[in-house]
Formats: C-alpha cells, structure tokens, sequence
C-alpha cells in the first residue's frame, strides 16, 4: 500500500507527482510503478531461493490479471514464464518478447484452433481441465505431428474461504477434473500417442489471505503424484497455482510472499519435481492506481455524491464483487473544508456505477484522487460501455513516464461497425 508517498506537491509514484501525470495525460488513467512490478516479482524468487528451490522453478505471470504489452515485457525480461487462458493472451505475450517455451495454458474451454496455435507456438504445457478436451487435445496434436506436452488441472474440493466468483477449487466449480477422477484420467493421457504426461496443476482461487487453504491443496495433489508414480506414471513437474491475495485496505494488511509460500515450500523441498508457480494479482495488484478527477459534488438529505470522471467500465471490481479500494486524494491536506462521507460515483447510467462507499473525504470539484491497488484486474476488465472511451495507462519508472496505452478515441469504439445498407 507504499506505492504512492505524499510530498509537497501532493502524492508520487517513485519521482514523479500524480499532478503532473494527470496534466500530461489526462484522466481517468491508469499509473504503474516499474520498481514494484520488480520487487513483487523478486520476492517469489527469494522465496524460492530460500528453501533452495529456485534452480528447479518457473513464476509464470497469470496474464489476465493485467495483459498490458509493456507489464509484460517487463516480465519477460526478468524471466518470468506467463499463465494464459486464451489465443489472445498466447499472442500478447508473443508479441511482448515472452518465450513460448515458458508459457502454460489453463482454461476450460480451449478452441481447437488456440491448441494448435499453442502447440505451433512450442508452449511448456497445457493445464488440461476436463475428459472431453483431452481426447480434443490429442486429435488436434496427431493433425500437427506433435504431442502435446501436458498437466491435469486436479480440483481438490478444498474452500479457499474467499469471494464465491474466484474461488475455483470446490466440487461445485466448473475448473478443473474431480479429484476422484484424476488417476483414471492420468491413465488414459499416458495412453494416447500424441499426449505427453509431463505434470501435475492445481489452482483453488484468488485474493488467498491465508496459506492454509493452499497448503491442503498440496497435500492433497502430493499424494496423488506418489500414487501415479507408484502406477508408472512418473510427472516432471508440480503446478501450484497462483492466487496469494494483497492489501486492499491500509489498516488490513497482506500477507508477505515469504510467509505465504513457506508452508508449501517446505513440503517441496525435497521432493524431486520441478515446481510452477501461476502468480497474477501479487505481481500487480498493489503496483498500480487508477487516477480521476472529481467532476461534480452532489449533496443530498441521505448521501452525499462525489461523481468522478472513473466510472465501473474503468474498474468494474467493486460493481462486480463489492471490492474495497482505498481512494485517497492526491494533493496535500489542507484546511479547505471538513471531512464528509462520500459515495464515490461514476458517470455511467447505472446505480451500481460506484467505486466506493461511505468514505470520508475532504473534496472539492476538480480534485483528483488516488484508487488504490487497482493494478489487477482494473484495466484488464475495463469495457466501453456507454461508449466511454478506455483510459490511459502510464508507466513510471524512477523520475520517468511512459505512455504505455493511449486513451481511447470515441471514433475507434465504432471503427469496426457499419450501418445498413
């Protein structure tokens, strides 16, 4: 929650004033700071590196967390491998310099024509989620020529204790084959001559707080590759998801990298299998804010109104899931006018257009405030609905900016259409 500092000219990312990033670029934008993309991503390795695992792992970036090119790269660069779940995201991370030979591909609905794109492209693996799309798997495989390297995604049946909309590790969840399920069908993969058994996937959920839900994951999934070792089935390597959450409230912390991953780790330390990790939102979530400014300040008898130039098409996480971000403002406090409790509000014409509830707030027309922890999952799900325009995004790095999205001209939103003739 350090990622913007106040100053004197109000809040920073590294060296430079959210003021001047919304002058130069308008707003609502999205702003991200290359040292905490970096530090998020050392910290897995540190993790790894302390129980002596880092020689034998692979942290593949979830990419629908945030699929900006530039995060990307970025990644890439620091030897990240990247967790897609569509032909999309394959080519974005083509395209942002990723190595194909470092990408797994999760999904339950994978197209014949992603697979044999996936499989063109040389991927590391496919985390195979259901009976049916294996056996798809291996036709569109011996049409190529090759065998398709890949893993089981295990359900556990076990409760993350999180948002029921990202919890994807019970019975009820469409991810993922039945526990009960998975040695018959690891049996019938090792069976077929274009599949090549290489591992075992398990993902339970997302914004994980605590290690203990993960850890009975393990347990479980460990079990299973000693029985199908026992069975002949030897696997190379162990998938464990992703899904460690981060703060989202100043006075609610989040759990540290190290601390969250220990329980896990010190059950794989002497294990012989390569480990995969499939980390998103604690590479970025906390790496970036959503920058807007105040266009109108609306009191009523019941609620006070603070409606913004951000709307839920820019950051739909509290609209869909209730999320609390922190909304901090941007200048200096001063002695303008008295705290009183907003709705924070956007433009968009439906009452559950909010990005904040009830808070506290010192405001004035023209105002900009901070969205805090808006890195994941923000802009990635940003649409143009009432044909709003998406925002831009911006890359600080030291004393730095870069434009690394342009803002949306209404003129694209209908490019691709036509009218009757």
């Amino acid at each position: 929650m350090s990622l913007a500092t106040m100053h004197e000219d109000g809040l920073r990312i590294e060296g430079v004033a959210l003021a001047d990033i919304a002058a130069r670029f308008g707003t609502p934008c999205y702003v991200y700071s290359r040292a905490a993309l970096t530090a998020a991503y050392a910290a897995y390795l540190d993790a790894l590196q302390a129980h002596g695992l880092a020689g034998r792992s692979l942290v593949c970036y979830a990419v629908k967390a945030n699929s900006n090119l530039a995060i990307l790269n970025l990644f890439a660069r620091l030897g990240a491998g990247f967790d897609i779940v569509s032909g999309g995201e394959l080519a974005r991370v083509i395209a942002a310099g990723g190595d194909p030979a470092k990408i797994v591909f999760s999904g339950v609905g994978k197209s014949r024509d992603e697979m044999r794109a996936a499989l063109e492209a040389g991927i590391h693996c496919f985390n195979v989620e259901s009976a049916s799309e294996l056996e798809q798997l291996s036709e569109v495989a011996g049409g190529t020529g090759r065998r398709a390297p890949v893993s089981l995604r295990v359900n556990p049946d076990v409760d993350a204790r999180t948002h029921p909309y990202i919890s994807t590790g019970l019975k009820t969840a469409k991810f993922g084959v039945a526990f009960g399920e998975a040695f018959e069908l690891y049996r019938r993969a090792a069976s077929l001559p274009h599949i090549a058994v290489k591992g075992i996937d398990c993902h339970i959920g997302s914004q994980l707080l605590d290690p203990a839900p993960a850890a009975e994951a393990e347990h479980k999934v460990l079990a299973l590759v000693d029985r199908l070792a026992a069975a002949g089935i030897v696997l190379e390597h162990i998938d464990l998801g992703g899904g460690m959450g981060i703060q989202y409230r100043a006075d609610e912390p989040g759990p540290a990298t190290a601390d969250y991953l220990a329980p896990m780790l010190a059950k794989l330390a002497t294990r012989r299998e390569n480990l995969v990790f499939e980390p998103g939102r604690s590479l970025v979530g906390n790496a970036g804010l959503l920058l807007t400014r105040v266009a109108v300040l609306k009191p009523g008898e019941e609620k006070h109104f603070a409606v913004v130039d951000a709307a839920m098409n820019d950051l739909m996480r509290p609209a869909l899931y209730d999320a609390w971000h922190d909304i901090v403002p941007v200048a200096k406090a001063d002695d303008r006018g008295r705290a009183m409790p907003y709705e924070i509000v956007g433009p968009v014409c439906e009452s559950g257009d909010f990005l904040g509830h009830d808070r506290d707030l010192v405001l004035h027309e023209g105002d900009l405030l901070a969205i805090l922890s808006a890195g994941a999952y923000g802009m990635a799900m940003a649409s143009n609905y009432n044909s709003r325009p998406r925002a831009a995004e911006v890359m600080v790095d030291g004393n730095i900016t870069h434009l690394i999205r342009r803002r949306e001209e209404v003129a694209q939103l209908f490019a691709l259409e036509s009218t009757l003739p």
